[in-house]
């Protein structure tokens, strides 16, 4: 398979039966509060914390930031906010020990909110004989090792500059908002999806590009935004209520059968927690002034 052409993707070889020829479907899955019950960068600032690459403070922050991320979301501005602020933070870091402190923890953290409704949402797909792709605003190291665990046969996530080891601070992709359209565009076209005929899962109104790209959006768990447009549209709701340890819908997590093959992956899952904090409890502490 050809070296992926768009920042931010991450292609794998897959063992199930395809279709020939172009015209498929596909499936395409934002991760956080769709996937997953709660924010997959969010979940990292403890480990980051005891690696020293972010303070207690905003671990404090993390924690009151995450009740308030499940409650209402991150819309667009906070979620610019964000990129500049992780930029800044990230510079230096060192990409290795990132890497490390993710793969030490990700079972730990990650694999017991994994949505049932989910799973089985992805096991269909590839039973149809249809790609599963995972397209996430999150740094690629978190993501990816993700996509692995569940099988997924592509991976769009955000990444950085590196240089010398270490982060530059400096964004290579942005995965987020019109990106994630043009990102699945490119990649049916490398793969011939037909888009008319794909899926797309996503509980945020930023998603709407991704969503509109597809012939079959699903609003799952949805933001009040993303709600209201869904009604409008005619779109399906989804409620994922049912998280579960990934071992006990896939027995084989540490093996899966349709591996992920990584790439050298850039942008800091603790960062982006710790910017994530660190904005929405500023946003909210603004509102109540």
């Amino acid at each position: 398979m050809p070296p992926a052409a768009y920042p931010g993707l991450v292609t794998a070889a897959s063992n199930a039966p395809r279709p020939p020829g172009p015209g498929r479907a596909a499936a395409f899955f934002d991760l956080d509060k769709t996937i997953i019950a709660r924010s997959s960068t969010l979940a990292f600032a403890r480990p980051f914390l005891a690696g020293g690459l972010i303070t207690r403070r905003a671990v404090v922050r993390n924690a009151y930031a995450h009740f308030l991320y499940q409650v209402g979301g991150a819309d667009h501005d906070q979620m610019e906010r964000m990129r500049e602020y992780l930029s800044r933070l990230v510079a230096g870091w060192d990409v290795q020990q990132v890497r490390d402190i993710v793969a030490e923890t990700l079972h730990e953290l990650i694999v017991p909110v994994v949505y049932r409704e989910a799973t089985a949402l992805i096991e269909q797909h590839h039973a149809a004989g249809q790609d599963v792709v995972i397209v996430s605003s999150s740094g690629a190291e978190v993501v990816e090792p993700i996509g692995a665990m569940l099988g997924a046969d592509h991976v769009v996530a955000t990444r950085m500059v590196v240089a010398d080891g270490a982060y530059t601070g400096e964004i290579a992709f942005y995965a987020y908002a019109e990106n994630k359209a043009a990102a699945i565009r490119e990649l049916a076209g490398r793969h011939g999806y037909d888009l008319a005929a794909s899926f797309a899962y996503s509980d945020s109104a930023t998603d709407l590009p991704l969503l509109e790209a597809v012939g079959h959006p699903f609003a799952v768990n949805p933001d009040r935004a993303l709600r209201k447009e869904a009604v409008a549209r005619d779109w399906p709701v989804l409620d994922f209520t049912q998280p579960v340890r990934l071992r006990e819908r896939l027995p084989q997590v540490n093996a899966p059968s349709r591996p992920v093959a990584l790439t050298v992956a850039a942008v800091a899952g603790g960062a982006t927690a710790a910017g994530v904090a660190y904005l929405a409890v500023r946003r909210h502490s603004q509102r109540m002034v």
